[in-house]
């Protein structure tokens, strides 16, 4: 190991930076929110701390850099664009035996700022001995997926009450397991829900007790996104990696799926059309025993649980049964469906308003609503249209939209073999058979789907409109 890595408490110290321009802001803003007393010098300054000055957060010392600057300072950063004048300070700061920093010039300097992950007071870095500060960046970038934002509230909860801990659990194995049921247990949970005093009543509640606290088990309801692996919220990403047990749809993509916890069970409990079925009632059942044997389970579920995903179901029956639940919104089909077709939804020209459509009510025979269906500034997002897309294209023109209206059939939407098919609405059905749309697929119906015409950036494009000359020309694109 060639650096020593240490955390600088700063508080109430002088430290100089050198330079005025955005690179010594850049430097200036962190040692700021350490709590130094920062004074930069600079013949000039950028508005930006010119400002910061005027408010009184920094000092100034205006001119050429002279060694008498570093009197009295704990550590100095050299962040001008000279090269030459930036090895003067790093010189002139080990002859006085004080720490420097010399951006982008590792050898001219004895501290390195490394790549942060901040979760006060919890705090990660990451350096590479100044050779590759782009690649620590990176490390950062993959890190932070995995740490939870709650984890800086659940460290101080623990430091405020590290004398308890102490006291009550002296044994120091003992303490080690708290210390796990803490990251493990409700008290991260309740302080990932913004429950803070919650969180701290049962860590009190814990350590009054003589046993080690049992583990009591939970659901997440998790959104998966359309499949696409990138699409993954960082809570959901979380939520597999910390699941005993994964209850996954049809929809919930291999690519997501290989993003969990390697020894995590994977029950596939997907609704296939025309295969075979898993009630309800038995995820239902699933999920209850599960959480009761003390698992975390993760309902994980194809766009978002709450849009067309059964989820408001499925925390009803968690509440009523007593598990902790949350819920990890996803990235719902019609917006992220659109997005890769390039549709807006919504447009200023176009469409003031969406409308998001199931074919497949509770009951067969649910009635949608008319004046939704004629709107003509309205887009329609119709979710698991594939089977009934005669009946709806019927109910469509017989409630006014014009049979030129632009449709656009999203099938695998954001998974590699997607395909868009552009027409109109009269050819519909058509164009479903003679494509051979198959699920998943999204329905976009209203003028803002001629878009995928022009702006249509993933996968494949099948313009119907575009082959046929006696219909209408696509929306033309508009240039800010």
């Amino acid at each position: 190991m060639k650096l020593y890595p240490l955390f600088a408490d700063l508080e109430g110290l002088p430290v100089l930076v050198v330079g005025g321009g955005a690179v010594a802001q850049r430097k200036v803003e962190a040692l700021l929110g350490a709590g130094a007393r920062v004074t930069v010098g600079s013949p000039e300054l950028n508005e930006h701390l010119a400002q910061q000055r005027e408010a009184g957060q920094l000092n100034w010392l205006h001119g050429a850099f002279a060694p008498a600057w570093l009197d009295g300072m704990w550590l100095v950063i050299a962040a001008t664009h000279d090269p030459v004048l930036n090895a003067r300070v790093a010189t002139a700061a080990h002859d006085r035996r004080i720490f420097a920093n010399v951006v982008d010039d590792a050898a001219h300097s004895r501290f390195h700022v490394p790549a942060v992950i901040d979760r006060s007071p919890l705090m990660v870095a990451i350096g590479t001995a100044g050779a590759a500060p782009a690649l620590a960046r990176r490390v950062r970038e993959s890190l932070e997926r995995m740490m939870d934002n709650a984890l800086g509230a659940l460290v101080a909860l623990a430091q405020r009450h590290r004398a308890r801990i102490v006291q009550h659990r002296p044994d120091l194995a003992d303490r080690r397991a708290f210390y796990d049921w803490l990251h493990d247990g409700p008290v991260l949970t309740l302080l990932r829900r913004a429950r803070p005093q919650d969180a701290e009543q049962a860590l009190l509640d814990a350590l009054h007790r003589n046993e080690a606290p049992a583990r009591k088990g939970s659901v997440a309801l998790v959104g998966a996104g359309p499949g696409h692996p990138g699409l993954l919220t960082l809570q959901a990403l979380r939520a597999l990696n910390e699941a005993d047990v994964i209850l996954h749809d049809q929809l919930a993509s291999a690519d997501v799926l290989a993003m969990a916890r390697r020894d995590a069970e994977r029950i596939d409990v997907g609704k296939r059309c025309g295969g075979r079925q898993v009630s309800q009632d038995r995820i239902h059942r699933l999920m209850l025993a599960h959480a009761k044997e003390g698992r975390r389970v993760v309902r994980l579920k194809g766009g978002d649980p709450f849009v067309f995903g059964r989820g408001g179901e499925e925390l009803a029956f968690l509440r009523a049964h007593d598990i902790a639940c949350e819920v990890v919104p996803g990235v719902t089909a019609a917006v992220a469906c659109a997005a890769f077709a390039g549709i807006p939804l919504t447009h200023r020209d176009h469409a003031q308003s969406i409308c998001l459509l199931t074919a497949h009510g509770k009951q067969a025979d649910d009635p949608l609503d008319e004046q939704l269906l004629g709107h003509p500034r309205q887009t329609l997002a119709v979710y698991m249209g594939v089977e009934r897309i005669q009946a709806l294209t019927d109910r469509l023109l017989a409630q006014g939209r014009a049979a030129h209206t632009p449709i656009a059939i999203i099938e695998n939407g954001s998974l590699p073999q997607q395909r868009v098919i552009a027409g109109r609405l009269d050819a519909l059905p058509a164009l479903a058979r003679t494509h051979a749309v198959g699920t998943p697929a999204l329905l976009i119906i209203g003028e803002v789907a001629a878009y995928a015409e022009t702006h249509a950036w993933f996968g494949e494009l099948i313009s119907e409109r575009a082959s046929n000359r006696h219909m209408e020309a696509p929306i033309p694109v508009e240039v800010a």
